[in-house]
């Protein structure tokens, strides 16, 4: 029989490294990333559960330079995926080619496509059609492609952080609901206070280059998730979380009016699932070695507001799924104790 792995205040030098992490991931990050800290701890806290993470916003807000900057903080293999109309299924997971042997045969060789790496970059995901968006599913869910006729395993650990572009704009593609869900998080980057964007543009005109140096390797980052796994979390908060994401669904029991009213489709098991897990890891990066209100509180935007599809109703009387999110988090109360 296998040794159960230790809860976290069974073993303090992990949790010690973990928190160093935090604390060391954000002075590196923010030599190059001015504020943005809801944005950063949200990512990270993907990062430590093992989840894939979607970043939206509006061009030039350093999305693409945020991820590339987690990924060098740790030693893993990392590619950038560049998505543009034409790209292909096969631009991303690889292809077989003719080659000839010495001995005069010709053979299909496989050539591993840029999804072979451990962090993935995947730049404006909604600027390619659907087609080639589907061809993560496979991989953002069993870590492994299917090339050639083959199954293939993909390195571990292994990220997709996405970044992609509103809706709204010109050239995108809105993503599959089944792609959605694959994400932990949908993080939402926004526009910089006064002073912080000042300070971007003063920083970024002096022609001053940072690197950035690795700090951990891949076996810190599983070590980390097995760490957050093994965070409890009490049974009546877990409850919590459930009785949240069945409310998000029309037409159930557990729907509020306001839900029945303007809701076309909710969230599904994933969501509980993530949102558990990352109120495990936000603990720990909070230096508490057990979930509260708090963390799940502080995700429930990133969890839901790519899970939840508004009505054509809710789109006339202008609301969101941020709104949809704060009147759940109104409407159903946490537990009396938490």
């Amino acid at each position: 029989m296998s040794t159960p792995a230790p809860r976290p205040h069974e073993d303090p030098s992990a949790v010690a490294q973990l928190l160093d992490a935090r604390d060391l991931i954000e002075a590196e990050l923010s030599r190059v990333i001015v504020g943005q800290r809801q944005v950063i701890e949200q990512l990270l806290v993907a990062l430590f559960s093992g989840g894939h993470c979607l970043l939206t916003g509006p061009p030039g807000l350093a999305k693409t330079l945020l991820v590339k900057s987690v990924a060098q903080l740790f030693d893993l293999p990392f590619r950038r995926i560049q998505f543009t109309p034409d790209l292909m299924p096969a631009d991303i997971t690889g292809t077989e080619i003719i080659e000839e042997e010495p001995d005069g045969r010709r053979r299909f060789h496989f050539v591993p496509g840029p999804i072979f790496a451990s962090v993935i970059l995947a730049d404006e995901i909604n600027r390619t059609p659907p087609k080639t968006q589907a061809a993560l599913l496979e991989a953002m869910q069993e870590h492994q492609v299917t090339a050639g006729g083959e199954r293939r395993r993909l390195p571990e650990p292994f990220f997709v952080l996405a970044t992609q572009n509103p809706i709204e704009m010109e050239g995108t593609y809105p993503l599959p609901e089944a792609q959605l869900d694959r994400f932990m998080f949908n993080v939402v980057v926004d526009y910089l206070p006064e002073d912080e964007e000042l300070q971007v543009v003063l920083g970024t005109t002096r022609g001053d280059a940072v690197q950035l140096r690795p700090l951990y390797s891949a076996e810190d980052v599983l070590r980390f998730q097995q760490l957050v796994r093994n965070v409890p979390i009490a049974e009546d908060l877990a409850r919590w979380v459930v009785r949240m994401v069945q409310a998000t669904r029309p037409g159930r029991p557990q729907a509020p009016d306001f839900v029945d009213r303007w809701v076309g489709w909710g969230a599904g098991l994933r969501a509980g699932q993530f949102w558990v897990l990352g109120a495990k890891a936000r603990a720990l990066l909070h230096r508490r070695y057990c979930v509260t209100t708090d963390d799940i509180r502080a995700l429930a935007h990133p969890t839901l507001r790519h899970r939840i599809l508004v009505n054509y109703r809710a789109e006339a009387e202008g609301l969101t799924p941020e709104d949809i999110v704060d009147r759940l988090l109104e409407s159903v109360p946490p537990p009396a104790a938490a």
